[in-house]
């Protein structure tokens, strides 16, 4: 026996199969295991990342368990029944429901009309031995789950360090292609659409049972990995270019489902903690790339960025590959109820996500991942309001990114690698305010998870702040940037608008998650998109918008902007209830 750990990750899963499971067992594969009795009890049952409410239960009695003579193994008859039917994510609702639909004591006429009633009727279901069963990831110990947020924040940092990291190179891809600042830009904005666009795709993958998250981070990275070579070694900017969208799109599914697998593992409490720090690993990325970068550039080439985004993310997929693994409950329950049915030769034992995606169409999934977020986006004002404010933050942060060369290498006079380090300020805000956060959603978030008050405006107070924190740093870093200042002051105004938009940000998108539980795949895919295409279209302007302008004129314009959004957090704060209470989506 080896560690779950090691055991659950993506390589030794493979050598588990490849082995025909001999290597890396788990406890049914061993010669005494017996299948423990499931839970009698109608109340709830802990399941995955949430405690979720039975609302049908019938069983049978138990009989003895006979034993298969030829491999001595526990058998389950295949007539046992047991039906938990439990209250279903977005994922599981088309097939869910026909269940519910069905009325009591008209079973077998709704069997015929509702095939994964009568499947799940007539299936045993597997499901956790348990409430401590040591393999349900919200039992794992502290230890190991620090160890996978460390794992999962480190992936998200490794690909999102990819997109700024490119920007110190472009005056030397101008040069060497023979094209414009703004056509060397576009390297930088088709990443950024790329993984944009990616999640609404590579996301879903990761719900189904049969493959998990980690597998489809392990398999887009590889590829992500792959792609750098390619990239590196470009010849013009038509092979440049489309090489670089590609390499966003794959390394989408951390931006996008990195929260997913933390919330896999984390109690409703801690979420806002262990989420809070994994934003400051996304803000780490596109914060310090130029740092990276512009230090490569300077003292090799524009090439060298693209180089070290290689190592970097190479040595993470290793990293990943061997101690990464599996948490998606609905996986993992998927790959117990496999070895089940080849131990017992029972094939009427599955899980219940197993069964539920069998019996979604292509239209439900269309629905659910591709259609659904742009109805949501467009028709709940709380949706349309939020993507609209966090993508003008989103938009402003890498317009920032580019507004720094005007500032401190035209004005100032920085290397490019000085004006790298003139970033440090905006993570050392980000980093900061979590110091702040994280106590605050302990002391005062959590008491209302634990004693059932929780409503989803109060994630609301810290946005209001950061709102007022945003256009002051706007101000202040754009009236302050002229030479005759010290250089520092702009620095520290950047570290006040890092902290404005890492509460817009955690406010926001956990605000947005808290109103739309049913939709919360939908609703989290459409903002990534919508603020991932507002992101990427700012550094193609910020250069001219900043010359043209100034940079004092130009930053009181988007400060100016910042001011009158201030009211949204206030309103929603006041008036958030009422308009949900108004839609057929939001809880």
């Amino acid at each position: 026996m080896v560690p779950a750990l090691i055991r659950d990750a993506f390589v030794g899963d493979v050598l588990y199969h490849l082995s025909r499971h001999r290597l890396f067992q788990h406890r049914e594969d061993r010669q005494d295991f017996t299948i423990p009795t499931p839970p009698r009890s109608v109340g709830s049952i802990k399941s995955g990342s949430s405690s979720r409410s039975i609302l049908e239960i019938t069983t049978v009695a138990e009989p003895e368990r006979p034993v298969d003579e030829e491999s001595q193994l526990p058998r389950v008859d295949s007539e046992q029944v047991t039906i938990a039917i439990c209250e279903p994510s977005e994922e599981q609702r088309p097939a869910r429901q026909k269940i519910l639909e069905v009325e009591e004591g008209d079973l077998a006429k709704q069997k015929e009309k509702a095939p994964v009633l009568q499947e799940i009727t007539e299936s045993r279901i597997v499901e956790w031995y348990g409430p401590n069963d040591p393999e349900d990831p919200q039992n794992w110990s502290i230890v190991k789950k620090s160890f996978i947020t460390f794992q999962i924040c480190l992936l998200t940092f490794s690909v999102y360090i990819g997109s700024a990291i490119y920007s110190p190179g472009i005056g030397g891809i101008s040069d060497q292609f023979g094209v414009s600042s703004v056509a060397a830009t576009l390297g930088l904005t088709l990443f950024v659409v790329g993984y944009g666009v990616g999640p609404m795709f590579l996301s879903p993958l990761s719900e189904l049972p049969q493959i998990g998250r980690t597998t489809v981070y392990i398999l887009s990275l590889a590829l992500f990995v792959v792609l750098q070579v390619p990239t590196a070694l470009a010849k013009n900017l038509g092979a440049l270019l489309p090489l670089r969208f590609v390499a966003g799109f794959a390394g989408s599914p951390a931006l996008a489902t990195g929260g997913a697998s933390l919330s896999d593992i984390w109690a409703p409490e801690y979420r806002a903690v262990v989420i809070g720090l994994w934003s400051v690993a996304g803000v780490g990325g596109p914060v310090l790339g130029p740092l990276v970068g512009g230090f490569a550039t300077q003292g090799e080439d524009w090439t060298w960025t693209i180089w070290i985004l290689l190592w970097m993310s190479g040595a993470t997929l290793i990293f990943l590959m061997l101690f990464l693994p599996e948490t998606s409950a609905s996986a993992l329950l998927y790959r117990r109820a496999a070895r089940l049915r080849r131990i017992t030769g029972n094939k009427r034992l599955k899980s219940e996500g197993e069964i539920e995606v069998e019996h979604m169409t292509v239209g439900d999934i269309a629905m659910m991942h591709l259609v659904r977020p742009f109805i949501l986006m467009f028709i709940e004002p709380i949706v349309a309001f939020w993507n609209i404010y966090v993508a003008l933050v989103y938009g402003i942060l890498y317009i920032f990114i580019e507004s720094f060369r005007v500032v401190f290498v035209e004005t100032h006079g920085f290397n490019l690698g000085e004006n790298g380090l003139a970033f440090l300020g905006i993570f050392v805000g980000s980093a900061l305010t979590y110091a702040v956060y994280a106590p605050y959603a302990l002391r005062v978030l959590k008491p209302h998870f634990v004693n059932n008050t929780f409503v989803p405006e109060m994630r609301l107070p810290i946005a209001i702040v950061g709102s007022v924190l945003l256009p002051i740093s706007m101000f202040w870093f754009g009236w302050t940037s002229d030479a005759i200042v010290h250089w520092s002051v702009p620095i520290v105004a950047s570290a006040l608008f890092a902290a404005g938009t890492y509460m817009l940000f955690q406010a926001g998108v956990n605000y947005l998650a808290d109103c739309y539980p049913r939709y919360v795949a939908s609703v989290l895919a459409g903002n990534d998109f919508f603020r991932s295409m507002v992101g990427a279209a700012f550094p193609l302007f910020s250069t001219v918008f900043f010359h043209n302008l100034g940079v004092g004129p130009a930053c009181s314009l988007l400060g100016g902007v910042a001011v009158l959004m201030l009211p949204i957090p206030w309103i929603l704060y006041r008036y958030g209830a009422r308009i949900r209470s108004w839609s057929k989506y939001a809880d």
